[in-house]
């Protein structure tokens, strides 16, 4: 028996990656019964006679798993945004990030084509990423994806499970097509490759870049927030989960709650105000939707 991790899952096989070489192999019989599916990421216990001939025993436990794309294990996410054409959105940046926090990954913002905006960066973007950079995150600002971004990014895929995704058009297949140009993925609107529209059943891939895997598909499709409590949302925005405990209830939902440090901080100019604006945007809409289901 060995162990390794599978990085392709395509019609019944499962392609598992070992340091003797990737194995094809077919998951065990019972699999089904046992609602056991095995991801791409997946961590595996698997015998072999040939390299095409193996059974997965076993799958290890797992430290999250995404939907879209179905992969599981993933260390972060690179979150592509343009600082023009589309014009740059704080408030679909923010969306994604409580996504990012919910799901346990770590966040590279990309902030690219800032080459568009002329000789000089403007102030707001240079703001923006200061904000985040102090609330945690890693901002980098490219130009058209081009080979100084890439180089940027390389780094930070090391030793890391990443997948793509943000803003729509903003440039994903074609950061996609820079770092691995062999996959010539289409960046027209409509593509076969990115699994929109009926091609959603695409398989899933790894692909090594640099001394990472990143998924050949991007991800987090689907923004709503149905899997979160209000009562987590505030987790998802790390300036505001350092600062709960001080907050004098337990549970504050930094609205209307007396003695919240989260406020207190907001009043200090410690908290954005747009991340604040969107936080209760978002725990409305939360809200919203659990009185429609219930």
């Amino acid at each position: 028996m060995a162990t390794g991790m599978i990085v392709k899952a395509l019609s019944g096989f499962y392609y598992v990656q070992t340091e003797d070489g990737i194995f094809q192999c077919r998951g065990r019989g019972n699999f089904r019964k046992r609602q056991i599916k095995p991801l791409v990421g997946d961590e595996v216990e698997f015998e072999a006679e040939n390299r095409t001939d193996g059974y997965i025993l076993d799958v290890f436990e797992r430290k999250n798993e995404l939907i879209r794309p179905p992969i599981a294990n993933v260390d972060q996410a690179l979150l592509v945004f343009s600082a023009l054409e589309p014009d740059f959105s704080p408030l679909l940046l923010d969306r994604f990030l409580v996504h990012i926090e919910a799901n346990g990954l770590e966040a590279i913002i990309i902030i690219s084509k800032v080459d568009l905006l002329g000789s000089s960066i403007p102030i707001d973007i240079l703001k923006y990423k200061e904000q985040y950079e102090k609330i945690g995150y890693t901002v980098l600002l490219t130009s058209t994806l081009q080979k100084d971004g890439i180089d940027q990014i390389i780094p930070y895929l090391d030793g890391k499970v990443s997948v793509v995704a943000g803003q729509s058009g903003v440039g994903k297949s074609s950061l996609l097509n820079s770092l691995k140009p062999e996959l010539n993925i289409e960046t027209n609107e409509i593509s076969s490759h990115l699994g929109r529209g009926k091609h959603t059943t695409r398989h899933v891939e790894l692909l090594r870049i640099g001394n990472g895997l990143v998924a050949d598909t991007p991800g987090f499709s689907s923004l709503d927030f149905i899997d979160l409590e209000t009562e987590d949302l505030s987790g998802c925005f790390p300036e505001m989960e350092r600062l709960s405990a001080d907050c004098k209830f337990r549970g504050c939902t930094h609205t209307s709650e007396p003695k919240c440090a989260v406020k207190a901080a907001l009043e200090k100019e410690e908290i954005g105000e747009s991340r604040m604006k969107h936080y209760l945007q978002f725990l409305e809409e939360i809200k919203n939707q659990k009185r429609r289901y219930d």
